[in-house]
């Protein structure tokens, strides 16, 4: 079965950028589509970006036009680059693949937005 292995995740200062990375073990192209997810100490995991083997993209209003999702298919790699971060972002954020019959997630990894 597939599997998806994130990276990325650091402190970073408000206003801050980071890039967090995603790389699957099949063909990227071969999946219907790539997400992140994030969930915060209380709350429960909520899409943060979504990317479809067609390249459709949503994200939630909370991330739009500061977060964008992509991909390196020669990578076999998703990324989501995150660009004026705010405390609120502070999070374990997942990758997840959707192969339609089934969903993948990888361990999470750790993003802090923090003075």
């Amino acid at each position: 079965q597939v599997q998806v292995m994130e990276s990325g995740g650091d402190l970073v200062q408000p206003g801050g950028s980071l890039r967090l990375s995603c790389t699957t073990s099949r063909r990227i192209t071969d999946i219907y589509a790539m997400g992140w997810y994030r969930q915060a100490p209380g709350k429960e995991r909520d899409k943060v970006a979504t990317l479809t083997k067609n390249y459709v993209t949503d994200y939630a209003d909370s991330v739009k036009d500061r977060f964008t999702i992509f991909r390196d298919d020669a990578k076999n790699t998703v990324y989501l680059q995150m660009d004026s971060l705010k405390p609120e972002d502070t999070a374990v954020y997942y990758c997840n693949a959707n192969l339609v019959v089934t969903n993948v997630w990888g361990q999470g990894t750790q993003v802090t937005v923090s003075s």
